[in-house]
């Protein structure tokens, strides 16, 4: 169990300009709030904020899965489901044997493949290099497990591989994504509870940053239902192949934390 911590007003202002430009992002695409996790982990846990992160994208991917329920592209969503779970129990195992400062440093291999494979696509490569839709669907539910569990984001990247692969329109790809999503969010929350991670330290950070996400989610939406298929197209590959900043460690001394 974690002591108590606290958040300056600094912090928490920064924290929901955070989650009100990650969420409008999701809610414009389908998924693109990964950025927010290692932003965030600079003045929260990560042992907090992971499981934090799984209430608030349960919330989030109810208010579009509501929206996009009758676009889901659901044989694709089975073809994931398998995989999804299979990582999710081995995330499950790693996320409790971590600590915040050994999660930190997961976080920050992700952070470095994702930018890897950001740099491969900004030189023309990535866009060409589509795994087949079988291959794809495997590592797209397994890498999606796993890393959406171990470090509480990064899982829509894989899926981002399988939908890519198998080129879904643009009102199927942001439905079919948050279901997805919501699926491997439902589930890890129901493992993190099972390992008794919800805290008073989680739902306090829940109930801050909320919100913040709910505000983003409503201008994302408003941005998605103007966007032409070209434009979203743009949108996703920028999402999916963006660089994102690199993950800090965890310290007592971060100016932010109060």
């Amino acid at each position: 169990m974690f002591s108590s911590f606290t958040l300056s007003i600094p912090a928490i202002v920064y924290c929901c300009v955070v989650m009100v430009a990650a969420y409008s992002a999701r809610g414009a695409s389908g998924f693109g709030a990964a950025v927010a996790m290692p932003l965030l982990s600079l003045v929260i846990p990560l042992k907090i904020l992971i499981p934090s992160w799984t209430l608030i994208g349960i919330a989030a991917g109810a208010a579009l899965f509501g929206a996009d329920r009758n676009k889901i592209a659901w044989r694709e969503i089975l073809k994931l489901v398998p995989g999804t779970l299979a990582g999710i129990a081995v995330g499950l195992y790693v996320f409790k044997s971590l600590d915040s400062e050994t999660l930190s440093k997961w976080l920050g291999v992700a952070v470095l493949l994702y930018g890897l494979y950001s740099l491969w696509g900004t030189f023309g490569a990535a866009p060409k290099a589509h795994l087949p839709p079988g291959p794809a669907a495997a590592l797209g539910g397994i890498g999606g497990g796993v890393t959406g569990t171990v470090v509480g984001t990064m899982g829509s990247v894989f899926f981002a591989m399988y939908f890519d692969a198998i080129r879904l329109g643009k009102d199927q790809y942001r439905a079919t994504m948050t279901a997805i999503l919501l699926t491997l969010t439902i589930t890890r929350g129901i493992g993190y509870w099972g390992i008794d991670q919800f805290n008073r330290d989680v739902l306090v950070v829940t109930a801050l940053l909320f919100p913040s996400m709910a505000i983003g989610i409503f201008i994302g939406n408003r941005f998605h239902h103007g966007m032409s298929e070209t434009v979203f197209r743009r949108t996703v590959s920028g999402a999916s192949t963006g660089l994102v900043p690199p993950a800090p460690s965890i310290s007592a001394s971060t100016p932010f934390a109060g």
